[in-house]
């Protein structure tokens, strides 16, 4: 009997009257993936990363989980820094480091310490991506990568009258180029240099790079792996999502923030203005940040968008099986009564939503009776995943401007089991005979369900 049989046989049986068995996380993790793995397959990813990870010891494990992206089908471009590696040699020669707003000079020997350790840290992230031994993440695995003069770049100059000498930007990034690589099943990998076209090379910023390269090949997400855990707010609470349009007030308020950070966040904002979808920051020192952040729900990171990653909208008849499952726990338990299909399909126009990545969170509906200027709040319900983080007073409040725009000057609830809730929101008990009479003759006196109004000022 293999170990796989026995499993099998020793395994408790599953009975149709006992509890349901215990969710296997493992299969609960695949099955949120799932939909995150069809939408990611034959994407174009660009992930940025300095010389810092480069230099971990634990770089393997993150080279795997690159690995596994492209073997998911996900097209990449991966462009390493090597800040770490350069100044190593330069210590090493004893030469002064000099940096001016956060850039550094290249002079000539420095520029000859910026091809070596741009150089070896490109082999070192080649042979990890070549790795294929037989019980390791990699095992049967080739990936073939290509690298080359994709960046065409031009000096800095003199600002400030400070010659930044063989510093530089990217002018163009060679589109084509890197699209046939791309097509033909490689991993593209780009190191922080460029070149003129007089043959002149330039040390570039990884971010300016990844930036440019993720704007020409109109990439489907640009990641940075950076040192910090990602975006904070001035509590230290982790921002998961960030505005495109916000970044500068965020950078303004925050003035001691990381410099490599901040070109992070500029990068990732104005690639998000010039059209890629999302950018990411996270913190590659997290063993599973990345695959977090890509392939469940609530990611790992912070998320720069140029549109609200989560917002409220009005709901559609595209919606229907999305509130349908939101509400079907909620009428399992009798909190809300049942509400079929085919009634629902008649009333979504009525119906708001709160969405994140696609997924329902919270809804709630609007029904009118203008002539009384009331209106009912109905079918109030927020995912239980996404409870006490204040969606529901968002969505309420939401709710309530609805009415007061359409001349509402009331709004009523049936409850049987939230009462408290909307009490502690200014909904005060009120007798059944204050309700509308087409209201009153549909009510259910085997529910007995609670009324409670609330007034809306103005």
């Amino acid at each position: 009997m293999t170990d796989r049989t026995r499993r099998r046989a020793t395994a408790p049986p599953a009975t149709a009257d006992g509890p349901p068995p215990e969710r296997d996380p493992f299969v609960a993790w695949v099955r949120q993936a799932t939909p995150y793995i069809h939408a990611h397959r034959g994407r174009t990813f660009v992930i940025a990363f300095g010389g810092e990870a480069v230099a971990d010891p634990r770089f393997p494990d993150l080279v795997h989980d690159i690995a596994l992206l492209h073997g998911l089908g996900v097209r990449l471009v991966l462009v390493h820094g090597a800040r770490p590696q350069i100044e190593e040699r330069l210590r090493e020669q004893q030469i002064e480091l000099r940096y001016v707003n956060g850039l550094r000079i290249t002079d000539d020997t420095a520029l000859a310490c910026v091809k070596e350790a741009a150089g070896v840290a490109r082999v070192e992230v080649e042979a990890l991506l070549s790795m294929g031994l037989a019980n390791s993440p990699m095992a049967g695995v080739r990936i073939p990568v290509a690298s080359g003069n994709f960046v065409t770049a031009k000096p800095i100059g003199v600002l400030d009258g400070i010659d930044y000498e063989h510093t530089g930007v990217v002018r163009r990034v060679d589109r084509q180029s890197l699209i046939q690589r791309l097509d033909a099943g490689a991993v593209v990998l780009m190191p922080p240099l460029g070149y003129s076209p007089t043959g002149e090379v330039f040390n570039l910023s990884a971010a300016d790079v990844a930036r440019s390269a993720a704007i020409a090949l109109k990439a489907d997400k640009l990641i940075f792996l950076i040192e910090e855990p990602g975006v904070c707010d001035a509590t230290g609470a982790l921002l998961s999502n960030v505005l495109s349009g916000e970044v500068e007030t965020l950078l303004a308020a925050a003035p001691e923030l990381h410099e490599d950070l901040a070109q992070a966040l500029r990068a990732a904002a104005d690639a998000c203005i010039h059209g890629v979808t999302r950018a990411h920051l996270i913190d590659r020192r997290r063993d599973d940040a990345l695959l977090r952040e890509l392939y469940t729900r609530d990611g790992s990171g912070t998320l720069i968008t140029g549109q609200p990653y989560e917002g409220l909208r009005p709901a559609s008849s595209e919606d229907v099986t999305g509130v349908l499952e939101l509400l079907r726990p909620l009428e399992e338990r009798g909190v809300l009564v049942p509400r079929s299909r085919e009634r629902l399909e008649t009333e979504i126009d009525r119906f708001y939503l709160m969405e994140r990545d696609g997924l329902v969170i919270a809804c709630a509906a609007l029904h009118p009776y203008p002539a009384q200027r009331i209106a009912e709040l109905a079918s109030v319900a927020v995912h239980q995943d996404y409870r006490n983080h204040g969606r529901g007073d968002k969505l309420l409040e939401h709710m309530e401007a609805i009415a007061r725009t359409r001349g509402f000057t009331r709004l009523f609830v049936l409850t049987t089991q939230t009462a408290h809730w909307f009490q502690e929101r200014g909904f005060v008990p009120a007798p059944l005979e204050t309700l509308p009479t087409e209201k009153q003759a549909l009510y259910n006196l085997r529910r007995n369900s609670q009324v409670f109004i609330k007034v809306l000022t103005t």
